[in-house]
């Protein structure tokens, strides 16, 4: 039990990241962000996506296109904003030093 709770709470700290990563390969449909992210093996909902884009929208990291699509509505395409990749930089060297900090750990174990 408490290695689930510790598994979903590193799952969850590192998805915003991982959606910023999938975005700043260029302009992406949500469904195609969801697909990416069950690929890697985080298991995501909708319900659990377009509320995390919405808030990265809103604190000015993505922005969005609407595209007109032959088969229904618009579709609404993500992108990284200038602010975006400045933060996607710094969680890069975030992911940097975090990966350093767990290898150094598990050589220290041995």
């Amino acid at each position: 039990m408490i290695a689930e709770n510790t598994q979903t709470q590193m799952r969850k700290g590192i998805l915003e990241y991982c959606v910023l990563l999938i975005i700043s390969k260029g302009e992406i449909y949500a469904s195609d962000i969801i697909a990416e992210l069950r690929q890697a093996k985080l298991l995501v909902v909708e319900g659990t996506l377009y509320p995390l884009l919405t808030r990265l929208k809103n604190n000015g990291l993505l922005s969005y296109n609407w595209v007109e699509s032959t088969s229904g509505p618009p579709r609404k395409y993500y992108l990284l904003t200038p602010e975006g990749k400045e933060i996607l930089n710094k969680l890069d060297m975030t992911w940097m030093e975090l990966s350093y900090a767990i290898e150094t750990s598990k050589q220290m174990k041995s």
